[in-house]
């Protein structure tokens, strides 16, 4: 039961930190300047005729 403890606690406190830190990262890396012409091909693809 003390390896449940242990990684509940680790999960508690520097799993939270890491899902945060992913999450504005992800945030961060989308609006960064310049993306939205990549977001626009992107979203372009099906469209296409080959």
């Amino acid at each position: 039961m003390e390896t449940y403890t242990a990684m509940r606690h680790f999960a508690d406190s520097w799993g939270l930190l890491a899902m945060a830190a992913f999450f504005v990262g992800a945030v961060l890396f989308t609006l960064r300047p310049g993306s939205k012409q990549t977001a626009q091909e992107a979203a372009d693809i099906p469209l296409k005729d080959d």
